[in-house]
């Protein structure tokens, strides 16, 4: 990405046809939506990128077997499609990831989840070919007890005869937003983080750009456009909110909490997917994910005032480790817990009691009188599908010729780590994640790496194999102002290994402050400043858990 410094001096310089307001996968995916048809577009993000709802995902890209049950047919065969699209415009961020769903004491596995993945396979392939170019899973198939503890290991312990192995997705959340942003940029967007909107400007009651405040120099200036689109996901009813709530037909936001948690490989290893029941009849899914174990989603109402800093709560805690120990016979507590999140998703009502319905999974889009236009609700996997829907809109309203292009542009490009060149102290665990981060962009990292034996380094000694280089690209490449913009969204690390760089002593924190110091100009005091800072975040996040 460009610099930061020469991203907001286009903003205050420029007029746009279009200003997106909102840097999740969602304003993203308008502002790449918008440059590949041939708007100028500016897009500003209060906060940093991902860091709402699209970085606390539980990074699947998937169709969602679960809105089978309520014959949501239409929104699975979306998102089927969309996910066989994403493999194939980012292959190294999007990747196929199986699944298990096991059968014990000598049962036959389920007869109904059988009839609900032979839908799920026949939605999925839709008659394609393999020669289109797409790729499409293998249709699910019965496996024996041997192969199911192949696959999850931690259920070793209960025996498993047999189980159902089928295919989805997974990603790296808050990287794939990031790679959407990089390609808007490529087709000519300018984005900028830490940009707050204050309020709309008004051109005879039409809306003709934003009011901003720059967070890092306090600066305020009007950002001109011929059109704003909203798509600040969970926050969507907060600006200017007395122009949506004037209009009966314009839903509200009902904010939903999903907590998850980290776990280490070795405490419950896994190498494929499971689906596990939590009572009540829910299920929470445990992953592995980048080296470790991921378990969630909770789904519990949120009525809190404050959005930007979501806790997981301690209720939520127990009740994932519950499901998680009653189904694999485990004996998991707090004290193994080694990162914890929680986002909130938007839950839409019409502001009728009597017709509110919940449809957080499903995309809402809306104009009002003054001319800005809202997206929101929808989930991960279908950020294109709403991006295009926000689009065409505009589309439609200026009576151009523009079709959608997105969905035959290459997100990042991909690279075999295995021809990543070596770098002398990085450890070898560190390329294959590398290119499934950043793609061929890991080039630019590992160089960086090569400038100091520490750079190339993890940033946790013997953690995960997150390098501290990876701080100093991010601040150099990616706009990351703070130390939790590296650690929590450009890296992962402190999602995998929160202890170590939340420690109350600083030392982690202080190591990757005084690495990202030059490129973001900060003196001795200044980097004690981000250190301290991003403790505050870590405890306001609630990333640790437990003593």
């Amino acid at each position: 990405m460009i610099a930061r410094s020469d991203a907001v001096a286009a903003l205050r310089a420029e007029r746009f046809d279009v200003v997106v307001v909102g840097g999740g996968i969602t304003g993203a995916g308008v502002a790449l939506d918008a440059a590949t048809r041939g708007y100028s577009v500016a897009l500003v993000e209060k906060a940093d990128y991902a860091s709402g709802t699209s970085s606390r995902s539980s990074k699947l890209v998937h169709g969602g077997l679960r809105y089978l049950q309520n014959f949501d047919l239409g929104l699975v065969r979306e998102a089927l499609l969309e996910r066989q699209l994403m493999v194939r415009l980012a292959p190294h961020l999007v990747r196929p990831l199986p699944f298990v769903v096991p059968a014990f004491d000598g049962a036959r596995p389920d007869r109904m989840m059988g009839v609900g993945l032979n839908l799920y396979d026949a939605m999925a392939r839709g008659g394609r070919r393999r020669e289109d170019g797409d790729w499409a899973p293998e249709r699910h198939r019965v496996i024996g007890g041997d192969e199911v503890v192949e696959r999850l290991p931690a259920l070793a312990g209960r025996a498993p005869t047999s189980g159902y192995l089928f295919y989805d997705c997974q990603t790296d959340d808050s990287r794939l937003v990031l790679t959407v942003l990089g390609e808007a940029e490529r087709f000519g967007a300018v984005c900028a983080n830490r940009m707050e909107v204050t309020d709309l400007l008004d051109d005879s009651g039409r809306t003709r750009g934003v009011c901003v405040r720059d967070a890092v120099s306090g600066e305020r200036f009007e950002l001109r456009a011929d059109n704003v689109v909203n798509a600040t996901g969970v926050w969507a009813d907060r600006l200017r909110p007395e122009e949506l709530h004037d209009e009966a037909e314009v839903p509200r936001i009902r904010p939903s909490r999903g907590s998850h948690i980290t776990l280490a490989h070795e405490t419950l290893p896994l190498a494929a997917g499971a689906i596990v029941p939590a009572g009540g009849g829910r299920a929470i899914f445990a992953l592995p994910w980048l080296g470790s174990t991921l378990v969630g989603t909770t789904d519990n109402e949120y009525d809190a005032a404050d959005l930007d800093h979501v806790r997981p709560a301690d209720d939520d805690i127990a009740y994932l480790l519950g499901a998680v120990n009653a189904y694999f016979g485990a004996a998991i507590g707090r004290e193994h817990v080694t990162g914890a999140y929680a986002g909130v998703r938007p839950l839409i009502s019409t502001g009728d009691p009597k017709k509110s319905v919940d449809i957080s999974r499903k995309a809402e889009l809306y104009e009002t009188s003054s001319g800005m236009i809202t997206i929101t609700g929808g989930k991960l996997t279908t950020w294109r599908r709403m991006a295009k829907m926000a689009v065409d809109r505009l589309v439609e309203r200026e009576a151009r010729t523009a079709p959608c292009r997105t969905h035959e542009v290459p997100l990042g490009q991909p690279v075999d780590a295995a021809e990543l060149p070596r770098v002398e102290g990085v450890p070898e665990a560190a390329y294959e994640r590398l290119a499934g981060r950043y793609g061929h962009a890991a080039h630019e990292v590992l160089a960086v790496a090569g400038e100091s034996g520490e750079l190339a380094q993890p940033i946790v000694p013997g953690g995960p194999a997150d390098l501290l280089a990876e701080a100093v690209h991010a601040a150099r490449r990616e706009q990351a102002v703070t130390v939790g913009d590296a650690l929590l969204r450009r890296t992962r690390v402190a999602l995998q290994a929160a202890r170590h760089v939340a420690d109350p002593a600083g030392a982690t924190a202080q190591r990757v402050a005084a690495a990202m110091s030059g490129a973001l100009g900060w003196d001795e005091q200044g980097a004690r400043s981000g250190a301290r800072a991003f403790l505050d975040e870590a405890r306001a996040e609630g990333i640790v858990t437990g003593p």
